[in-house]
């Protein structure tokens, strides 16, 4: 369920910053300035949507590389629980039989 807001989050605010970078582009090539002063402000906004992108990109990996850590300490719980399960049962089964043995 998290995992679904969090999907939903980054696709929002990448959807966001999209839109956002589109209007600044149109809006500058609309507002009256010569051809110059227009590359150049499409150019830094280039530079600093680049930058949000990856800060944004930068903020997810880590995100993913903490879930990843979880998920691997997790699983390792879990294949300490079943190994712990397995050789219980075993120990039992081993006990029973040799209590059947001695009859």
């Amino acid at each position: 369920m998290g995992d679904s807001k969090d999907s939903h989050f980054w696709d929002s605010l990448l959807t966001f910053m999209a839109g956002a970078a589109t209007g600044f582009i149109v809006g500058i090539l609309f507002a009256p300035a010569s051809g110059k002063e227009t590359r150049k402000k499409i150019k830094d906004q280039a530079a600093k949507t680049g930058e949000a992108a990856k800060e944004g990109y930068e903020k997810i990996a880590k995100e993913a590389e903490k879930g990843l850590r979880m998920v691997k300490e997790k699983t390792g719980e879990g294949v300490d629980t079943i190994r712990d399960f397995i050789e219980k049962k075993r120990e039992e089964f081993l006990h029973k039989a040799g209590t059947e043995e001695d009859k």
